[in-house]
């Protein structure tokens, strides 16, 4: 099983935008010194709800920071987005980190963003599939051109190649104290992160396919579902989701692959590679546990998604906060670290699904939030062994 945290860079009320943006920094520094497998980043546009516009790029500084976690988008919104410029965004980080970067995409919504990129409502409502295909093109290509209804552009070198092995960072060498005093260098070993999971290399690219970064689809609809299978990738499944909601999906997916012409041992292997979005929140007490999200979760909701404007001025019907918190606290890992491992060992045998990516920050609060990540590394991963 691999669980990594998923930071929104939420805003809470009363929070400033500099304050959100540093407390997701610290959370990836804490995730891998924990031994989480990856950070998630979320983008949005102009809501509280979440303050990074760009999650390809603030992944790319993350991956600056730290050394063996794996850093996804979750996602980048390709209604807004060009897919060449992605693609070749795409590329770069896959190939400066040594492979660690993943790329999550998703449709978006029916927002004001789309008036503001220019892209329009057609962007979301059907153009998905020729963004994807073309952003895979890209990926997988060497020379890429397009004559389809949104992108027509003559055939073109793809700079810099994602499908190229990206190469494996040099480990950082540290002085030690003959260097300090002005004697002779000693060499030193790669940086030992504290609870470093010791079945895993450091380069962090087991389980990455070699051909470019891994690509996920957010999935939030059987339309979606099939898209997904029919490109061959895997999908990222909402924290709105039950593990009833899950197997439904995943057994849709199967038809799809199958309808593909795709195969039974081709399916197993990309069935791992399926990402579950969820909650965690470690307390020694259930009651605390929920307390905390409770206080804190529902004022976001409202502040936050309440916040977004549609394209069109279409009716748009939003969750009750407070229901929604209670929920999430029902459907995932909220409790006592025995609690929250054993929901997570629950969802692996109901759906088979073996990654997960869990909101660490519902507490709003940055000390809380790193004390959760460590809770989550120290006491609930040695139970998922």
């Amino acid at each position: 099983m691999r669980v990594g945290a998923f930071l929104l860079s939420a805003q809470f009320p009363g929070q400033a935008h500099a304050e959100v943006l540093e407390r997701t920094v610290s959370a990836t520094v804490a995730a891998e010194r924990a031994g989480l497998d990856s950070v998630w980043l979320a983008e949005h546009h102009f809501v509280p709800y979440g303050v990074c516009p760009d999650a390809a790029t603030l992944a790319a500084l993350l991956l600056g920071r730290t050394r063996r976690i794996g850093l996804g988008t979750a996602v980048s919104v390709l209604s807004t987005r060009h897919p060449v410029a992605l693609g070749e965004q795409a590329a770069l980080l896959h190939l400066t980190s040594g492979g660690r970067f993943t790329l999550g995409v998703g449709r978006g919504g029916p927002w004001i963003d789309l008036d503001v990129f220019g892209t329009g409502v057609e962007a979301y409502e059907r153009g998905f599939p020729e963004r994807l295909e073309l952003l895979l093109r890209w990926l997988r290509g060497s020379r890429v051109g397009a004559d389809g209804p949104q992108f027509s552009f003559p055939e073109v070198a793809v700079v810099p190649r994602a499908g190229e092995p990206p190469r494996q960072a040099e480990p950082p060498r540290l002085p030690g104290l003959s260097s300090w005093l002005g004697l002779e260098q000693e060499s030193a070993g790669p940086v030992r992160f504290p609870r470093q999971r010791k079945d895993r290399p450091a380069d962090a690219a087991v389980h990455r396919p070699p051909a470019g970064p891994p690509v996920v689809v957010a999935c939030t609809s059987p339309n979606g579902v099939r898209l997904a299978a029919e490109q061959g990738l895997p999908m990222l499944l909402g924290m709105h989701s039950g593990d009833e909601d899950k197997q439904q999906m995943l057994a849709l997916y199967r038809t799809a692959w199958l309808a593909a012409g795709r195969g039974e041992e081709q399916l197993a292997r990309i069935r791992r590679e399926h990402v579950a979005a969820g909650v965690a929140q470690v307390e020694d007490r259930t009651s605390a546990a929920r307390e905390t999200l409770l206080r804190s979760m529902p004022g976001w909701f409202e502040y936050g998604l309440g916040a977004h404007r549609t394209v069109d001025g279409r009716e748009r019907k939003m969750r009750d906060p407070r229901e929604y918190t209670e929920l999430l606290c029902d459907l995932h890992a909220v409790g006592t670290a025995r609690q929250c491992a054993d929901r997570l060992l629950a969802t692996a045998e109901r759906t088979g699904i073996r990654r997960f990516a869990l909101l660490a920050e519902g507490s709003g609060c940055r000390e809380a939030t790193l004390h959760n990540i460590a809770r989550l590394g120290a006491e609930v991963l040695p139970q998922l062994a």
